[in-house]
């Protein structure tokens, strides 16, 4: 026998089911939300609020694959921390004896850029031993000590003589670099090593202390910043690639990274080219520059190439040239004339910590594209700088070592700036 359907019988039969169903099926996770800085105190002006909404932007933009994730760089001395880590471990090597002699006592032979006048001054001073010697003592020896240490840290010898001559200023820095081809001989783990004591000698001295070097009074402590440790945290939570680019040591770097959570492998500093894994007095190349020609490291320009080469896969002479905009970093920060090159570069934001360096801080006040943020120093910052700067005239280094004006790209000269953003 039919029965005619009971069309509200079947629909409310239907609707109970479904409903079943939906309460047996796990609730779909909504959205995350976007990691948020936490560290407040420091940051000047709008600069928090402007970094977040970068950080909004493109942790919005959803999930990503490796290659289209969008990329952050990094500075790494008074960027990341306060004072330099090259200049730690510079010292650490001279005060605990650990730079060994020249290859066949030759110091010319330790730097492609080192003057005749310096590789005497060296020689005089730092004697090759009367028997073979793993390392100069010169943790005992001050009048070594010194010379090595005027060379590094004042590009001259203890007689005023200038200690490198012959490199392209928008490429290489050989005071920076002599440090790398001083770890001549060394694996990397023992460098690793090296930095590591260094590394925990200068986060435990004070805020302001100080060590005798040879007899010379250095910078004696190292901190982490911690609103940048932060900044990095941050970034990777929201999908960012985060790389470090340093002009000291890769090795060192690499051990000092660790303590913002980024992996040797997003580490870039002055690479040596290695020996039956030794470290060689020579450095890897870049771009058109082979390995061994030492004529250029992780400095402006160059800085520039590096990035293009390790981060974005570009090869020869093409990573020294500026890339187009989706094979550009979103965002870079950094402190000094030697990340100017690579900050210009990033398509998002570029933070500057004002170290009242020329060129840097006339690009940056100028902002010609509204992407540049400055902020003071987060640990003793620096006072305002009286007399502008001088863009129009001498605030640019050129490749030859001589001063010019500060131009835009195109062309126009950037005008004397003011400093404004600056530490009471």
């Amino acid at each position: 026998m039919n029965h005619p359907i009971r069309r509200p019988a079947v629909l409310a039969a239907v609707t109970a089911v479904v409903a079943g169903l939906l309460t047996a099926l796990p609730a779909q996770a909504k959205p995350a939300a976007c990691p948020t800085l936490r560290t407040s105190e420091g940051w000047y002006g709008d600069n928090r609020a402007r970094l977040q909404r970068l950080i909004d932007t493109h942790c919005a933009a959803g999930a990503r694959t490796a290659r289209t994730r969008p990329v952050a760089v990094f500075d790494w001395d008074n960027t990341v921390v306060k004072n330099d880590v090259g200049d730690a471990t510079m010292y650490w090597l001279l005060r605990n004896s650990r730079i060994r002699p020249p290859e066949n006592g030759d110091w010319a032979a330790t730097s492609r850029h080192l003057t005749p006048r310096a590789a005497t001054a060296l020689t005089d001073a730092c004697p090759a031993p009367a028997r073979p010697a793993r390392t100069l003592p010169t943790g005992t020896d001050t009048r070594c000590a010194d010379e090595i240490l005027s060379v590094y840290a004042d590009g001259a010898t203890t007689s005023g003589d200038p200690a490198f001559a012959g490199f392209d200023h928008r490429r290489t820095e050989p005071q920076y670099a002599w440090l790398a081809q001083l770890l001549r001989g060394w694996t990397r783990d023992q460098v690793a090593s090296f930095a590591r004591a260094a590394r925990a000698e200068n986060l435990a001295a004070p805020v302001g202390a100080t060590r005798q070097v040879g007899t010379r009074t250095v910078t004696g402590w190292v901190r982490y910043y911690d609103q940048q440790r932060d900044l990095v945290r941050t970034l990777r939570a929201a999908g960012f690639d985060v790389w470090i680019a340093s002009a000291s040591p890769e090795p060192v770097v690499e051990v000092w990274a660790e303590g913002v959570g980024i992996a040797p492998s997003r580490t870039l500093g002055i690479r040596n080219t290695t020996e039956r894994g030794r470290l060689t007095a020579h450095l890897a190349g870049c771009g058109g520059v082979r390995d061994g020609e030492d004529t250029m490291i992780t400095y402006i320009d160059g800085k520039r190439c590096w990035i293009n080469q390790e981060v974005f896969g570009v090869r020869g002479p093409a990573a020294e040239r500026i890339g187009p905009a989706a094979r550009r970093q979103v965002f870079a920060a950094g402190d000094s004339d030697t990340d100017v090159s690579f900050l210009r570069d990033a398509t998002g934001l570029r933070l500057v910590l004002n170290r009242n360096k020329n060129e840097l801080m006339c690009r940056a006040y100028d902002d010609a594209d509204g992407r540049w943020i400055v902020n003071p120093m987060f640990i003793e910052p620096k006072k305002r700088k009286t007399a502008p700067y001088p863009c129009a005239t001498t605030g640019y280094t050129g490749g030859d070592g001589t001063a010019q004006p500060v131009r835009r790209s195109d062309g126009s000269v950037v005008p004397d700036q003011t400093d404004s953003v600056y530490g009471s």
